[in-house]
């Protein structure tokens, strides 16, 4: 357990040697994946009546497939669209360090503070894409945070253009 809260620490200090090496550890995927999920759970709870279980599940549930997919979108962007000539990766390692990304969303679990709660929420969303941007430069071995900072923002975009029309779609069809 040391180890794990350990990585928690170090990925929200925004320790780059932190993603390189969860990038190259195939044990760390478990990790990752409790990251994400203790990082959705503090958000649902920050945001929402944490009695509100159904709401939770779906926050926790929304926050994989998320991630996921932004790992999806990273490797198409990063490695096949803007790769640099050393960039090197696979799905798993992508998972992987943008897994880990997500650690400074923890004190999301601070929103239940409420008058702080919007703050909170916003400087966490920033820490997070500071940390993701950190994430991809590592596992994509870019020598340019300027690309990897791009490459983020593009997923970011389109992930964010493809849940409003499924959102939108779904509510046409209620």
């Amino acid at each position: 357990m040391g180890l794990f809260f350990s990585r928690i620490l170090r990925a929200s200090m925004l320790d780059w040697k932190l993603y390189k090496e969860v990038e190259h550890d195939n044990r760390a995927i478990a990790h990752a994946v409790a990251v994400v999920i203790i990082s959705s759970l503090a958000a649902g709870i920050g945001s929402r009546d944490p009695g509100d279980l159904l709401s939770l599940l779906s926050v926790t549930i929304g926050a994989l497939i998320g991630w996921v997919f932004w790992a999806l979108l990273t490797l198409f962007l990063g490695a096949r669209i803007f790769p640099e000539p050393q960039t090197q990766t696979n799905f798993a390692q992508l998972l992987r360090t943008i897994g880990f990304s997500s650690a400074p969303g923890i004190v999301r679990l601070a929103g239940v503070i409420e008058p702080l709660r919007n703050t909170i929420f916003f400087m966490a969303a920033i820490w997070m894409l500071s940390a993701m941007v950190i994430a991809v430069r590592q596992a994509l071995d870019f020598t340019s945070t300027l690309r990897s900072l791009l490459v983020v923002l593009g997923g970011w975009i389109i992930q964010a253009l493809l849940l409003g029309v499924v959102l939108f779609a779904v509510q046409s069809y209620t």
